[in-house]
């Protein structure tokens, strides 16, 4: 949710329709952010606040007692079903709730312990195991997490840490036997069956790796760039007055070569499906679904089952102590009593607040004089940060062959060395477009900001001077139009992080065959990849790997070609017309790339992926309104209403179809899928994208059924239809061949398996790089086909 939520836009758009036109006009006509935020905020009144502290309420973000022990039932519950992801996450939302050093607390990290030594995750069981013994956890369960800990010891080859942890349950007992007789003598056996353990490994080393760890070592640039941080010397910066700060290359880039990697200068976690509890019965108050919140850091962004929670809210969960420690420094102790507030005022709010707090890290001084000079100009960046660099404006040949000359254009964001850098500098002189939003958005932005500084202030009176960070309240308004500038800036600047959610392709989790898809993890700014202008056929993949964007060329790119990037409308996803009207809303500007130039200025057929064909001979449909068979021998003719309406119809079948899949009605799902697919042939062309969607269900289908030879036939033509969409190299194609490989590998289709092994992975190395998770995959069932084959698990290929 990046703007704030619909009740907040539906008050604040009215309270805009109700003021006095020459106020509206004030604003509208308003050209620094200064005087837009000032007017804005003075006309921010009690009942404005007290409405949205309202809606700020029903986000249940602080600690509630009387939830740990009903996340701990329902966790309960989840174990007993062997369901021990579920279970680690519900007792993962109780340990969010839990005040420190309570039972509650030790309970829920001990139980979380257990689901995670059944999910084979020994090591975080461990930490888990440490810190139910540090709040706390009651004496007399004290043997049974011992005797766990003593396990993932053994397990982890640690002999001599599960020798010790043994000879001290011993003494423990020795000391204080105050077990019943029964459950001394299970607790004997235990030991004794441990020792064993113990001592069959004695004469083996330690095997364990910490393979949760990602390292960045294989996926390091190769030579830095001393003009730009955290991008490579294949590229330059350079500065056009119509278009601005570009990239290009200073030499020919092939297909996978990395070129940008970049740690956001701020990234705030898209919580995901939350709905205020102010709108639901009480029973709902406690929910237990799970969101990204629940499985992922909300500092760094790293997946884990094991999150660590902030002491003062239960809203937000980290990674390890570390990060939690970190994120309070920086900017947590700000925003933990704020999170119903955030939550409520959107993602964009947000990240405009903690790119103010961060500010204060590099020099406050600098920000704020940089912000007085905001009075005076809208987007320009002020004088200090602006910096006079030698810089080529280049003049492209026939031949590629560079002609211009050198001339001296303020870059912006640049330090007084002409570098530019990922720092609050380089945020800061992003363009905010302040002309171009409407009057209505701008009074949005503003009046959100304006409450938040309302509540920082509010916050502040409440706390001790000490607690008071340097040059933040002293100067309010000065950071409320840093905020608001930030909010402005977002709609074009920023960046989804994404990542690769895995799911079961079929019913069953020993198939060992996953879907995967494509989801919004979080919003960051990055000001490198910023810098990237948009191509609605771009020569660059852009992927994630926790908080760090990297790019890397997915084609050739010749010696000062312009390195491009997707903002999102691709050619193979929208029409011209679509693609354009998406750009102009969001990005002000009317794209004139390659793709958008050739559909502009030719009469271009709709593409195979959305083409209709005759009913009669099967040759593609032609026209507008009435289509005629493009078969000169043909005469057949009908409505595009007509077909369109077909095609909804045969959409909600399909819908059907996917849902009989969900609910396990195999038999049933295939019937209707077949007899979709009969239907389809007749009307829409074999590479249409719902011919690829019904194939694809069927594929999900027959594995779901371990019939490995149907569903790769299945597949094999949803990839075709992948391929005429997307491309031959493209990231689609390369996620549709790792699930047919994995159909082949549990086929025992050995010779098919390996070419589709070594198919995905040219594909995915060039958008991914060695570090991605379906490559190292691949990489494990090639090793395992030409090893040691598996065994076939249902009817080979």
């Amino acid at each position: 949710m990046d703007l704030p939520v619909d009740e907040w836009k539906s008050y604040v758009f009215q309270k805009w329709s109700l003021l006095p036109k020459s106020i509206q006009d004030t604003i509208s006509t308003a050209d620094a952010l200064r005087d837009i935020f000032l007017h804005s905020s003075s006309l921010l009144q009690p009942e404005d606040e007290m409405f949205l502290n309202n809606l700020s309420r029903g986000y249940f973000v602080g600690k509630d007692p009387n939830a740990p022990p009903f996340y701990r039932e329902e966790g309960n519950k989840k174990f007993q079903k062997k369901d021990y992801v579920g279970a680690t996450v519900l007792y993962s939302k109780g340990i969010s709730h839990s005040r420190p050093h309570t039972v509650d607390i030790s309970l829920c990290y001990a139980n979380r312990s257990a689901a995670l030594f059944y999910l084979d995750q020994y090591e975080m069981c461990l930490k888990d195991i440490t810190r139910a013994q540090m709040h706390g956890y009651p004496e007399r369960l004290q043997p049974k997490v011992m005797l766990r800990k003593t396990e993932c010891l053994v397990t982890l080859g640690r002999l001599q840490e599960a020798g010790q942890t043994i000879r001290d349950l011993e003494s423990n007992f020795a000391a204080k036997p105050t077990l019943a007789a029964a459950q001394f003598q299970i607790l004997q056996r235990n030991l004794c069956r441990l020792k064993r353990k113990v001592q069959e490994k004695g004469n083996l080393t330690e095997t364990y790796t910490a393979t949760l760890t990602k390292t960045f070592e294989d996926m390091d640039l190769r030579e830095e760039n001393e003009q730009i941080s955290s991008a490579s010397s294949s590229v330059s910066l350079c500065i056009d007055p119509l278009k601005g700060r570009y990239l290009i290359a200073t030499k020919d880039i092939l297909p996978g070569e990395l070129l940008v990697k970049e740690d956001a200068f701020v990234s705030v976690l898209n919580p995901g499906e939350m709905p205020p509890g102010l709108h639901h019965g009480l029973e709902n108050k406690w929910d237990t679904r799970v969101t990204n919140g629940d499985l992922y850091c909300h500092r760094c962004l790293k997946h884990t089952l094991a999150t660590v929670p902030c002491d003062g809210c239960s809203y937000a969960k980290y990674c390890s102590n570390e990060c939690m420690q970190q994120a309070w420094d920086l900017y947590h102790q700000i925003e933990c009593s704020l999170g119903g507030l955030l939550l409520t005022l959107g993602i964009f709010c947000h990240i405009a607040l903690r790119s103010t707090l961060l500010a204060r890290f590099e020099d406050a001084s600098k920000v704020i004089r940089k912000l007085c000079s905001e009075i005076s100009n809208k987007d320009m960046c002020s004088p200090e940060s602006e910096n006079l660099v030698q810089i080529l404006n280049y003049d492209l040949g026939e031949e590629g062959e560079r002609h211009g000359k050198t001339v001296k254009i303020p870059v912006p964001g640049c330090d007084i060395n002409g570098k530019y850098e990922n720092n609050y500098n380089a945020v800061f002189n992003l363009l905010a477009h302040t002309e171009n939003h409407s009057p209505e958005y701008k009074f949005l932005c503003a009046l959100s900001v304006s409450a938040l500084c309302r509540q920082l202030e509010a916050a502040d009176s409440k706390k001790p001077e000490t607690a008071a960070p340097p040059a933040l309240y002293s100067e309010l308004n000065i950071w409320g139009i840093a905020m608001l500038k930030h909010m402005l800036q977002l709609q074009c600047n920023a960046q989804a992080i994404t990542t690769i959610q895995e799911t079961a392709l079929s019913g069953s989790k020993e198939n060992n065959v996953s879907n995967s898809r494509q989801i919004r993890l979080a919003t960051g700014i990055f000001p490198v990849v910023s810098l990237l202008n948009h191509s609605c056929s771009p020569n660059t993949s852009v992927s994630f790997i926790s908080t760090v964007a990297t790019i890397r060329a997915s084609q050739q790119i010749g010696k000062g070609q312009e390195i491009l990037h997707c903002y999102g409308p691709h050619y193979s996803r929208m029409g011209v017309a679509d693609r354009q009207q998406k750009l102009r809303s969001q990005y002000f500007f009317d794209c004139g790339c390659p793709a958008c130039q050739k559909e502009k200025h030719r009469a271009v057929a709709r593409p195979r992926w959305e083409a209709f064909c005759c009913n009669q001979c099967g040759a593609l449909l032609q026209g507008g309104d009435i289509l005629s068979c493009g078969s000169m021998s043909c005469t057949e003719s009908v409505s595009r209403d007509h077909l369109t309406s077909q095609l909804q119809d045969l959409q909600q079948q399909v819908g059907i179809a996917q849902e009989l899949l969900r609910s396990g009605k195999l038999e049933q799902a295939v019937q209707l899928l077949l007899e979709c697919r009969h239907d389809a042939e007749s009307f829409l062309s074999a590479e249409h994208s719902m011919v690829g969607e019904i194939e694809d269900a069927l594929a999900q289908t027959y594995a779901a059924l371990g019939d490995w030879q149907k569903s790769a036939t299945h597949l094999q033509k949803s990839l075709r239809v992948v391929e005429v969409r997307h491309g031959p190299s493209s990231v689609e194609v390369g996620h549709e061949l790792f699930k047919l490989a994995q159909l082949f590998f549990n086929g025992f289709a050995i010779p098919e398996a390996l070419n589709t092994v070594e198919r995905a992975e040219k594909v995915l190395m060039v958008h991914y790089g060695p570090c991605n998770d379906e490559i190292q995959e691949l990489q494990k069932m090639k090793s395992c086909l030409l090893n040691s084959p598996p065994i076939p698990l249902g009817p080979s290929l």
